[in-house]
């Protein structure tokens, strides 16, 4: 490994383990390499395996400074095709991730093949990451990759808590005109209503992982 590698600034990437999540914090990670970034890029084992079996090997060799990691995700081993099941993937990676994306982050810090970590970028929802950096003194950032108008309604799912607007008491949400009334006191978003809201929100169960994971 030569010396110009070593001395790159290496920033480890880790997306929720879903497409719509892993997509676009690929092309970020893409344009940082093209910046002249090390780039270390971590998967779920699960969809690093499907990654293989869909692309090939060659896939995820990568290049000298641009490498794919991975880590247990914590779910049952599967070989399905498919994005596991949400609610309890949110629940797995936020109790299981921590210690092994931490390890990854020593092991990579003092690896002699690779620059030290220099930042994390994790996705928005992969709170872990925010942990295992500040617990290493290693820069992080948080990457959101949905729209900004998505995260406007995200920041606010604790005041619709409050107002007790969810989760929905029942299921007649979905018929009796509730999703159509307007929402007008987010600052930043017009003519809004429920239904334009995060699909997310439209639960009856107070104990939703996934409201879980938004909070």
């Amino acid at each position: 490994m030569g010396s110009v590698t070593t001395k790159k600034p290496h920033v480890v990437l880790v997306p929720y383990p879903a497409q719509g999540h892993v997509n676009p914090l690929m092309r970020l990670a893409k344009l940082l390499h093209a910046k002249g970034f090390h780039i270390s890029f971590v998967n779920t084992e699960f969809n690093h395996k499907r990654l293989i079996r869909s692309k090939g090997p060659e896939s995820v060799k990568g290049f000298d400074d641009f490498r794919f990691e991975t880590i247990p995700d914590g779910m049952p081993p599967s070989d399905k095709d498919a994005t596991q099941d949400v609610p309890q993937l949110c629940y797995s990676t936020r109790k299981t991730c921590l210690v092994p994306f931490k390890e990854l982050l020593i092991k990579l810090s003092s690896s002699a093949d690779v620059p030290p970590v220099s930042c994390v970028i994790s996705d928005g929802v992969m709170s872990f990451g925010i942990k295992a950096a500040e617990d290493l003194g290693i820069p992080e950032v948080q990457f959101w990759t949905a729209s900004a108008c998505s995260f406007i309604g995200y920041l606010h799912y604790r005041e619709l808590i409050k107002r007790g607007i969810f989760p929905f008491k029942n299921d007649d949400y979905l018929t009796d005109g509730t999703l159509d009334k307007p929402v007008d006191w987010i600052v930043g978003m017009s003519n809004v209503k429920y239904r334009d809201l995060p699909s997310f929100f439209r639960t009856t169960d107070p104990n939703d992982e996934r409201k879980h994971k938004i909070v």
